[in-house]
C-alpha cells in the first residue's frame, strides 16, 4: 500500500469513502461475452475453477486495464482496509525526524511527545552512533531512519551516541521504541540561519491545516523571522481539500489555487481566506518525489509569483481519485478529474520545473537546502536582486 500511495492521490474527505456503498449488480446484460465465456468453462474445464471472488476481481482489473489509466485500479479488502492507517502515520520508533546537514551529518529533531525528547535528545544534536554501527557519509539517511525504527515490545529499542552542539557534550542513552504518530508539518527557525523559518510538509492529512497554522504561530514568535523555506520533496500528496487550506496560508485570499477540469467542464477553486504567510519571501523545495497535492500547492505558489521553487523536477501527478468501497470491502480508486495550475499549466504527466535546478548530491548532502538559504539570504538583503 506505500508503494501505491508514493504516486500520491488527492482525497475528497478523510479517507471516508463516499456514502453509498456499491453493491453487487444482478443484471448480467453489461457484458454478455464475459458470461458466455464462464458458461463454457462450467460445462468444459477440465479442472477447478478459482473461487468466484478471485474470478471477478480478475474481470475487474482486466476491465480497467484497458483504460490505461494507471490510477484507476481495484484492491483487495485487506489492502483497503489499511489505507486509513498509511494517512496515520504511526510507526513504531524513537521519534524523531532526521536531516543530513551541508557538511554530511546526521541532525537529530525530537518529537515533543516522543520517547527520544523524554530520553534527553535535544533538537539539532549530531547523530555519531546507533548500536554498534558509527554514521557515516556513506550510510543513506533512509538507512538511517530505519536503524531507529522497530518493533514496540518490552525490551526492545535503541543505544545511539550523539553530541549536544552547543555544549560539544557527548553522551550515549538507551531508547525504548514506542508508537509514534507522526506530525505532518515540522517546522523551526534555521540554526544556520536564525531569520529564517523552516517548515516541512510530509504529507497531507486532515491534520496538516491546523499543525500549519500552530508551526507558524511558533514561527512568528521569533521576531527576528524575515523568510521562510517551505520543504515539499517527497511529499507524494493526500488529502485535497486539506491541500488548498494549505496554499491558501501563503496566498492573499480568493486567488485562484487551482482549475478542475472533469466530465462536466472545469471550475476554479480559491483559496478562502488570506493566509498567515503572505508578505515574507519564500521558498519552496521540490523533488522528483513531489507530487499530486504537493505540485498543486507548489503550482499555486509559483504561479501567483508568491515564491521560487528549488531543486530537482516534480512527479508529474494531476489528476484526482475518487475512492469507493465496495460491497466486499474492496476498494475501487477511480480517476474522476485532473488539475491545472492558476495560469493552466498541466501537472499531470508533466511536473513542475523548478526555477533553480540543483543536481542532488551522491552523498546526501542537503545541497538544496543551502541553496535556498542562500537565495534567501540574498533577496533580504538586497531585495531589488
Amino acid at each position: 500500500m506505500v508503494v501505491m500511495f508514493a504516486a500520491g492521490f488527492f482525497f475528497r474527505g478523510v479517507l471516508d469513502f463516499p456514502a453509498v456503498v456499491v453493491s453487487a449488480s444482478s443484471d448480467s446484460t453489461g457484458y454478455p461475452l464475459l458470461n458466455e465465456v464462464q458458461n463454457l468453462l462450467d460445462q468444459h474445464y477440465l479442472r477447478q475453477q478459482p473461487d468466484l471472488t478471485a474470478r471477478q476481481y480478475a474481470a475487474i482489473r482486466g476491465v480497467l486495464s484497458v483504460l490505461n489509466d494507471r490510477y484507476t485500479f481495484l484492491i483487495d479488502p485487506p489492502v483497503a482496509q489499511s489505507e486509513s492507517d498509511v494517512l496515520a502515520g504511526a510507526y513504531g520508533g524513537i521519534g524523531v525526524q532526521i536531516q543530513r546537514s551541508e557538511t554530511g551529518e546526521i541532525i537529530l529533531y525530537p518529537f515533543a511527545d516522543g520517547p527520544a525528547f523524554a530520553s534527553g535528545v535535544r533538537e539539532g544534536d549530531i547523530l555519531k552512533v546507533v548500536n554498534d554501527t558509527t554514521i557515516e557519509l556513506s550510510i543513506q539517511q533512509d538507512a538511517v531512519d530505519q536503524m531507529l525504527r522497530g518493533e514496540v515490545k518490552d525490551g526492545n529499542g535503541v543505544e545511539i551516541t550523539a553530541i549536544h552542539p552547543d555544549s560539544n557534550e557527548t553522551y550515549t542513552v538507551f531508547i525504548p521504541f514506542a508508537v509514534i504518530n507522526v506530525p505532518s508539518v515540522i517546522g523551526r527557525v534555521l540554526s544556520e540561519a536564525p531569520n529564517l523559518g523552516y517548515i516541512q510538509i510530509q504529507r497531507f492529512t486532515s491534520r496538516t491545516p491546523e499543525e500549519l497554522t500552530a508551526i507558524i504561530e511558533k514561527l512568528q514568535q521569533d521576531n527576528r523571522l524575515e523568510g521562510l523555506i517551505l520543504d515539499l520533496r517527497n511529499n507524494s500528496g493526500g488529502l485535497l481539500v486539506e491541500s488548498i487550506a494549505v496554499a491558501g496560508q501563503f496566498l492573499d485570499g480568493g486567488l485562484v489555487v487551482a482549475y478542475e477540469r472533469n466530465n462536466s467542464g472545469e471550475k476554479p477553486i480559491n483559496a478562502e481566506n488570506g493566509g498567515q504567510e503572505i508578505h515574507l519571501p519564500l521558498a519552496v523545495l521540490i523533488n522528483q518525489g513531489t507530487a499530486s497535492a504537493a505540485e498543486l500547492v507548489a503550482g499555486a505558489i509559483r504561479d501567483h509569483q508568491r515564491g521560487i521553487l528549488i531543486g530537482q523536477a516534480t512527479y508529474g501527478k494531476g489528476t484526482v481519485q475518487q475512492i469507493f468501497r465496495l460491497s466486499d470491502e474492496s476498494s475501487l480508486h477511480v480517476t474522476s478529474a485532473e488539475w491545472l495550475t492558476p495560469n493552466r499549466r498541466q501537472l499531470d504527466g508533466e511536473g513542475l520545473q523548478p526555477d533553480y535546478p540543483i543536481i542532488p548530491d551522491p552523498n546526501g548532502r542537503d545541497i538544496e537546502l543551502g541553496e535556498a538559504i542562500h537565495i534567501l539570504l540574498k533577496q533580504i538583503s538586497d531585495p531589488q536582486s
